[in-house]
Order: C-alpha cells, then structure tokens, then sequence
C-alpha cells in the first residue's frame, strides 16, 4: 500500500470504502466525493488481495473510467491494478462480445455502428421499402428502435405485439415494425452491431447460454458500477445475472440526479435497489465539499418537494456564500445581455477566467442569444454537445476504408466510400448491387467479388471500376496484415486522394477538412505510441483502434484549445461538471419545465430534479434567470416566470432589482457601441502563405536518447508526457522496463527499448 489513504475519508467515506462485501447502495449527494469513494473502494480491494481482473466497474464515460484508473494507479501501483476490468457499460461488454461472437452467430472483428451509421441504414430501407421519408422519419424511427432495445424488446418481439402496431397505426406509421425487421436483418448480415446492441446481445449471451453466463459469474467476484441512477433496464438485468451468484454488487448514485429517463435510464433501479438485495448496506454520503452553503441550500430547498426519492439531507462546512440571484429580463434578448455583462463584471471584479463560467440551459436552441451576446462582447465561448470529431464527414469517409479492411460485410462502410473519392459509380449502380445482395440475403462486398462475371447487368465500364476497387481493398485487406493502424491510415489517406484533395482545392473549408485528417493521424500515431510504450505492442492494427473510436463518447473529446472559455451547454450535459459560476437561463413556464413533462407528477419531479442539477453544478456564485417574453415561431409571447423560482425557499434568493435593471439596461447600449467590433473569431491564416506539406512525419522533431545508461534517479523528457523523474528499473534487455513519475500525468512504466525519452540530468 502506497499510502494510508483510508485516513483521507470523512466516516460516511471511510463506511463505505472498506464495507466490500455484500450487496451495498452507496447515495452520493452532489459534491459529496462520489469518485474518490468508488476509487478508493477498488483501491482498498487490491489491498485485500483480490485479484485486478476479477473486479468489474463500470462506467458511463471513458474518461470517468481514466480518472479513476489513474488515481488507483497512484494509489495501489500500476501492477496491481492495470489488469481492471474497468470502463464503460458499451467497452466492457463490447469487449465480452468479441470474446464470445461466434455464439451469437457474428465474428470477433464485427462492427459498432454509431448513431450516423444507424441512420443511414434505416434510410436506406425506408427507400427499399418505397416510403414517404416525411413520415417516417430516420431520426424518430432510430429512436423508436433505441427505446425498444434499451427495452430489451427485438424486432420479432415488436412484431408479435398488438399494443406496439396500434401505437404506429395510430400515428400513421404502421410498418416500423417491418424497418426494425428489416433493419436487425442487416445488421446481422453486415457483422455489425449498434450501441444498444451491445447491451441486447450480452444479455441474449448470458440469457441463451448458462456456461458462458456461469464463466463471467465466477470471474466478476466483485462488481462496482457508477451512476447506477442511469442503468436501463438492459444494464440493470446484465448486472442482476452477473451479480446473482456472488452478490459482491457494490452501486454508486443519486436519485436526485435521476435526469435521463428520455434515454431509458429507469430512476426504479436505485429506489428499489432495497427489494432487489434485502440484505444490503446503505451508505449515505451528504457532506457537500463543492457548494457555498447558500447555494446547497436553495438546492435543498427545491428537492426536499419530490415525494420519489430516497430521504438525504445535503450539508456543507463551506462559506454560506452570496445569495442566488434572480435576473428578469423584458426579452430573450435582453436576458443574454444581462448574462453576458454578469460575466464581464465578475471577471473583472472577482478574477474569474471565462472558464469559470457556464451558462445552463433546457433546450439546445436557447443557445443563440446568448452566443449573440457573448459575441458583441468579445467573450469567447464553447459550446458541448456540438458535432464530435469523429462525426464529421471526412473523418468519417476516411475510417469507411479501414471499416471495409476489416469486416467486408460492412455495407455502411462500403456505401459511404464506394464512389468516394469519385470514381463514376452512380447511385443506380449501388441501387443494382444493394438489390441483389439482399435477394441473396447477403452483403454489397459479397455481389461485388465476382463482379467480371457481370450477372447484374451492368454496361463493361462500370464492372471494370468495381472490379478495381475491389482490387484495391483486398490489397488494403493485405496491408494491413502487415502495417500498424497509422501507417495503414496514411496509405489510404494518399493512395484514395482524399488527402491531395482537400490540398488541392485551397478553400477555407477544404483546408479545415485537411487539418482534421491531420488531426486523426495524430491521434492513431499517439494510439500506437501508447500501445508500443505501455503494453509493448509492436504492431498497434486498425481493428484495435477502431474499437477504440466507436467507444469514445462526447465527453472524452475536449481539446486543450477549449480551456478557457466560457461552457454553454443544456443541462443534461452539464451533469457531472461544476464551475464557480452558474447562470441557469429561461426559468420560465412551458420551458423549464419542460410542456412535455405537465401532464404527469413523474415527469414534473424529473424536471425537478433537473433543476436540483443545475444548481449543484455552482460552486461560488450562482445566477437564474427568465424572461419576460419570448420569441416563438416568430411571433412574441409573454410567458410566466417558472414553478421553479417560486419553490426556492425566499431566504437564499435574490429578488430583481427593477432600478438596477434599468441601469443595466442603459448601460448595454454604450458597451454594445464600445465593444461592437468582436475578436472571438480567429482569422483564418492566408490559405496561399499557409505551408501545408503531405508528409509522413506529422510530428514536431523529437529526437530520444540511447538508454544504455539510464539509471534512477535521473531527469527524463517524454515527448507527449513531459517531464519525469526514473524512480525505477527492472528487467534484463531487450524487457527492461523503467517505472517514470511524470509531473503532469503520474507514474507510467515504460519499455526503454521503446520509449522515447531525452535525459536532463
């Protein structure tokens, strides 16, 4: 044991950290250290001697499951605890998954389709099938899809079921049931599966085969799992069959923070945690260490109505704080000028950086007149849940080809890159092969392999270009027996054109294009860095990575650029953040709460709870605030203040100040005047003086020593870890391993025949 880190826990902490066996329920108010005790819990288990491959923790990000790793790691030592089964729900039985494929009637090198995959499948069946796409829409029949999966009902069962036809009767969409039918069939015969399939099929796995279940029972003695508030009902029945035999199941949350029902999280799974195991132990943690008295008040204050809820009184030893004020505005308008002069004043006055700010809000479309203001005011800003790097279309066309490497039977794959770059094969052509393959119930890569013998009428010019890209990537399918995932990625970035491209055409947009291809070269050569330096991987293929880029989630993909500027962003991805300074925005009925959710007592508390998130985010000040009127559909409504504002209990508020308004609202104009002229957006450097070269190296010259004499003791320089100090050398050549402490990410053990690392001193 490193430390006696025990000690470093309150006692409810210290209660539930070293209570390991047994089912337990740990409530982890806002702010209380929900993940140093999770951290800590599986820290105090390696201590016991239970062996790393045997604890199972889940997660709901991958970056949650880093941090925690890397804290253990500080904790325990690498070596005890890297053999952790620990990540998201979707890694973790992913990973299962490939283990075990073939029972399920796939190969281990299927594909994960992502939400743009899924998509694009159903429209693609909704034109098979000759529908009107207005009404059936791909975006809601994804939905529709999801919901039922997450509900662990299949296509069969959806068919079978009287209930579910009337509902799309109804609706005037009678054949979901046959694009569900459909879209499942494809999927099977593409070797792929989407997200939710990845938590039907495991539980089809365990449900369908009893030694397979029995195998992981045994394996898993000890399961912990984050946000249990968030299970569906798919995770909730995987973790009751892997838990059932040992019943070492120890479970992490908050049913105040009990937000995503719109997903299928089902808030029951926690509240009845108590019925699933009897002989539980119920650990409450309520000691808030981020909040000002004042704020966790007024949250309190506000949740203390919900009659759903497991009883919990959240307190604080902080400073009681400034009271929470309430802004009223005459418009929208106005109140993003309200927002956006709070935070100039409170950066000058207070010495906050534009980091400290987040602006909350219920729907992504109030963003606009807070960008606007933010804007006028030379206030740069982020805004999350914008379109992930690896949804954008050339980086989603380039990771086509690798895709179509690895599984030919991925049709998405083959439809996205068959004529791209452009090599004149026309949408009838597709039409001609997708029908034929699924007359023959098979994949488009399939019809393609003999296409010389032409049997699907097809003129000669056309089956010469198939017949060439068919060559093409079974020479791709050859490389990459033999290339690592960078150097496999750059040959088909070049040999496609798709990089000289976006070079060529010199646009803005184009050039924007190229550096985000750049950008993923980077970032496989970082993968296969990683993989050589810490696993002593030689040899880092494109199948390891991709499975690494369809499991990463919105939240792991912030980039350092994005420091220090001030968040916008809907309350439900606010969840799990905090920052100084709050401002919860459009505190007015039918917006907050939502109109979706007036017509039932259970949705009116989720909203509620919804609200108890926002303002738990604040840690020093926070701001609400609603609008007189509002613009909808064009025409301007004056709307009432939300239900919400009035359930605060009135000692911790701050009521408007009509005079101080005026005075604010005097004083927009002169600044709008003084400030008008906006440097948030960078300029884009000269396309024509911009030196872009097509290279191999994308990489800044780092050139590492000969480690022969490395010794302990010694200061060391990594190109991507920084600075570190050698605490310790193990291993005879060519295994030698050197254990490094760096400053800015923690201790890493290194193989020096791989690493690359300058000596200081």
């Amino acid at each position: 044991m490193k430390r006696d880190f025990i000690e470093e826990l309150n006692e409810a902490q210290k209660e539930a950290v070293l209570c390991v066996d047994g089912p337990s329920l740990i409530i982890a108010g806002a702010g209380s250290g929900k993940t140093k005790v999770l951290t800590y819990r599986i820290a105090n288990l390696l201590n016991k001697g239970i062996y790393a491959n045997n604890i199972l923790a889940l997660t709901f990000t991958n970056k949650a499951a880093r941090e925690m790793k890397e804290r253990i790691y500080k904790i325990v030592g690498k070596d005890t605890a890297q053999n952790l089964w620990m990540g998201t729900f979707h890694s973790i039985f992913s990973k299962i998954l490939r283990r075990e494929a073939e029972k399920l009637g796939y190969t281990s090198n299927y594909t994960i389709y992502d939400t743009d995959d899924s998509k694009s499948l159903i429209r693609s069946i909704i034109r098979e099938l000759e529908l009107d796409k207005d009404v059936y829409k791909p975006n809601e029949i994804q939905k529709r899809i999801s919901v039922a999966k997450n509900n662990l009902v299949t296509a069969k069962k959806y068919v079978n079921n009287p209930a579910f036809y009337e509902r799309d009767k109804k609706a005037r969409k009678p054949l979901i049931s046959e694009i569900f039918t459909q879209y499942e069939q494809k999927c099977k015969s593409a070797n792929a599966m989407d997200f939710d399939d990845l938590l039907v099929n495991t539980n089809v796995l365990f449900y369908n085969h009893a030694d397979i279940l029995l195998k992981y029972q045994n394996f898993f003695k000890y399961i912990l799992v984050d946000e249990y508030q968030d299970t569906n009902f798919a995770q909730y029945l995987i973790l009751q069959k892997l838990a059932a035999l040992n019943k070492n199941i120890g479970v992490v949350g908050d049913d105040s923070q009990s937000i995503y029902s719109f997903r299928g999280a089902r808030i029951e799974n926690i509240l009845n945690f108590k019925n699933d195991y009897p002989d539980y132990e119920l650990f409450k943690l309520e000691q808030n260490y981020r909040s000002t008295k004042t704020i966790l008040n007024a949250a309190n204050s506000i949740i203390e109505k919900n009659e759903e809820q497991i009883q919990k009184k959240i307190w604080s030893d902080n400073e009681v704080g400034d009271k929470v004020k309430i802004a009223k505005a005459a418009t929208d308008g106005e109140e993003g000028y309200i927002i956006a002069n709070t935070i100039i004043d409170n950066n000058q006055d207070n010495n906050y950086k534009y980091s400290d700010f987040a602006i909350l809000y219920r729907t992504n479309a109030q963003s606009r007149v807070f960008e606007e203001a933010l804007r006028k005011r030379s206030i740069p800003y982020k805004i999350y849940g914008g379109l992930s790097f690896y949804r954008r279309k050339e980086i989603k066309d380039l990771l086509g080809y690798l895709r179509l490497t690895i599984n030919n039977n991925d049709d998405e794959a083959f439809k996205r890159i068959i004529n791209y770059p452009a090599r004149g094969i026309g949408k009838t052509t597709v039409d001609k092969i997708t029908n034929t393959a699924n007359e023959n119930n098979t994949s488009l890569w399939n019809i393609i392999l003999n296409i010389e013998n032409n049997t699907i009428g097809l003129n000669s010019g056309v089956v010469e270009k198939l017949s060439k890209f068919k060559n093409f990537i079974i020479d791709l399918i050859q490389k990459s027996i033999t290339l690592n995932a960078y150097d496999m990625t750059l040959f088909v970035a070049k040999s496609t054109g798709i990089l000289q491209s976006y070079y060529n055409e010199k646009t803005t947009e184009s050039l924007s294009k190229y550096e985000n291809i750049q950008e993923l070269l980077n970032s496989i050569k970082d993968f296969c860095d990683n993989k050589l330096e810490e696993e002593g991987i030689e040899l880092a293929t494109i199948d390891m990575y991709l499975e690494n880029v369809a499991l990463i989630t919105d939240q792991d993909t912030d980039k350092p650029e994005d420091k220090n500027k001030v968040s916008l962003m809907t309350i439900h991805a606010a969840k799990g953040l905090e920052f100084k300074h709050i401002n919860i925005v459009g505190l007015e009925e039918d917006l907050f709460p939502s109109p979706m959710s007036l017509f039932s007592k259970s949705d009116i508390e989720e909203e509620r709870r919804l609200f108890y998130v926002a303002i738990t985010r604040a840690e020093k000040k926070l701001m609400i605030s609603y609008s007189n009127s509002r613009y909808k559909w064009g025409k301007l409504n004056f709307v009432k203040p939300s239900r919400f504002i009035e359930e605060i209990d009135e000692s911790y508020i701050e009521l408007p100040d009509e005079l101080q308004k005026i005075k604010h609202a005097s004083t927009y104009k002169s600044t709008y005047v003084t400030h008008g002229k906006t440097t948030f957006y960078k300029k884009s450097k000269s396309i024509n003086k911009q030196k872009i070269q097509l290279t191999n190296n994308l990489e800044e010259e780092f050139v590492p020593d000969n480690l022969n004499e490395i010794q302990v003791g010694m200061q060391v320089e990594h190109q991507k870890f920084g600075f570190g100090k050698i605490i310790n050398i193990e291993g005879s050549f060519p295994n030698t391993k050197a254990t490094v402490f760096f400053k800015n990410v923690g201790q890493k053990k290194l193989l020096l025949k791989f690493a690359k690392l300058k000596i200081i001193r």
